[in-house]
């Protein structure tokens, strides 16, 4: 088999496939005592920085699981770190900013992302590549919304509300901004794709707290851009949001070639949502796997009969592997879905 023959690419382009594929968001961190031991004493965005751990983590999952694909350990704020933005990522909270970007000197620090940059990505994921053989490598990256959200409100927010009150009140400097992350974020997604990278997903994770009205004139056109420019790679573009099931169909207008689908949406809804020419990703609920077996096996069948509905389905979470989730669990999982959809 060769690298595009692969399950998970084959089912990104909606091709038909020897089985479903699968691989998990958040498939390489703390649900793996070898994840824990190899970042034991190193602060996130270090390890985010060295390619030799990079490489580790990113392999972890797929040696122990056998999934379908591999993700880029990485963080959505690392290109944002490379531009020079003074952050941090603390256990138990996430990413804060020290001095939040809310007006347009602010704004002024935000440059745009050049080729010296990132160059523990392009050699991690050299590495990777290597490695990997047939298994494909998928780069990622967090979307302008998420991003614009973090910078402005200084961390993780329940409510938005620095954020919605600049894009509300403030269009003109919201396009500016807008703008700039959008052009970070495809220079961090190019970087991955021109070292190796055979597919990219674009993480929005927070624009679920949008309407669906907001999202067209505030959201759209900045991501639609992002995968415009991606075109020309001839990768697949897979575009996940979490609690975005009113906003589903445009999330496949914004130009992906997947949809991710948290587990709050059946697929075969989501199908109708999308609409054509779209594979699906998703979407079991992670706390599912919490539950007996049993459970766990009957909601699985679902997801995949459901799936069914779709052009492509490639069988993932409704979202990232909580940290306490049994990895055996995962494996156990992983090879279920393979035995159901074989043939």
């Amino acid at each position: 088999m060769t690298l595009q023959d692969s399950p998970f690419l084959r089912a990104c382009r909606g091709l038909p496939v020897s089985h479903t594929p699968v691989w998990f968001m958040r498939q390489a961190g703390r649900s793996l005592p070898e994840y824990r031991r190899v970042r034991a004493d190193v602060p996130m965005l270090e390890a985010c920085s060295r390619p030799d751990m990079i490489t580790e983590i990113t392999l972890q999952p797929v040696r122990r699981h056998g999934v379908d694909a591999a993700i880029f350990f990485s963080d959505i704020v690392v290109p944002l770190r490379a531009v020079g933005i003074d952050l941090d990522i603390k256990p138990g909270v996430g990413p804060v900013v020290a001095e939040p970007i809310r007006d347009a000197p602010g704004l002024k620090r935000l440059r745009e992302i050049e080729p010296g940059d990132l160059p523990y990505v392009t050699e991690a994921v050299g590495q990777l590549v290597g490695e990997l053989g047939d298994t494909p490598l998928i780069g990622f990256a967090g979307a302008p919304f998420t991003l614009a959200s973090y910078l402005i409100e200084g961390g993780p927010s329940k409510n938005h509300e620095h954020t919605k009150a600049l894009m509300y009140g403030e269009p003109e400097l919201w396009d500016e901004l807008m703008r700039r992350l959008a052009a970070i974020t495809l220079g961090f997604l190019r970087t991955q794709v021109e070292a190796g990278a055979s597919a990219v997903q674009l993480f929005d994770s927070w624009v679920g707290a949008l309407s669906a009205e907001d999202y067209r004139s505030s959201v759209l056109p900045y991501t639609s851009w992002i995968f415009g420019q991606l075109a020309e790679y001839d990768v697949p573009r897979i575009h996940f949001g979490v609690g975005t099931g009113e906003l589903l169909g445009l999330l496949g207008e914004a130009g992906a070639d997947v949809v991710g689908v948290d587990w709050r949406v059946p697929l075969d809804e989501a199908v109708r949502r999308v609409g054509p020419g779209k594979t699906l990703q998703g979407n079991l609920d992670p706390a599912t796997l919490f539950a007996p077996w049993e459970v766990v096996a009957g909601r699985t069948r679902d997801i995949l009969s459901r799936g069914r509905a779709a052009e492509g389905h490639v069988f993932n979470l409704g979202h990232g592997v909580l940290p306490s989730t049994d990895p055996d669990m995962l494996t156990r999982l992983t090879a279920y879905v393979h035995e159901q959809t074989a043939g």
